[in-house]
């Protein structure tokens, strides 16, 4: 399984659901929180083509987006292969 980065904010619901679908899929992950550190949310922002909302979740090198772009590989069948690469 490649690594997986999760950036979030304690008080954000769509961080929670995400990090739930991760765990239902048996995947191990790295939570970064940005939470009041505005140069961890600068440095998420750049790495994520300029999206500065939680959680931006990447997949191996692959940036996923937020928890809507999660759930909707989920939908499509290409977790699973994305998880397995």
């Amino acid at each position: 399984m490649p690594p997986i980065v999760v950036y979030t904010k304690s008080t954000c619901p769509y961080c929670h659901a995400a990090k739930d679908l991760l765990r239902r899929k048996g995947a191990d992950f790295e939570e970064i929180s940005v939470e009041a550190d505005r140069a961890g949310q600068a440095a998420m922002a750049a790495k994520a083509g300029g999206r500065s909302t939680v959680p931006q979740i990447f997949i191996g090198a692959t940036h996923v987006g937020g928890c809507d772009d999660l759930y909707a590989l989920e939908e499509a069948g290409r977790l699973d292969p994305l998880l397995a690469t």
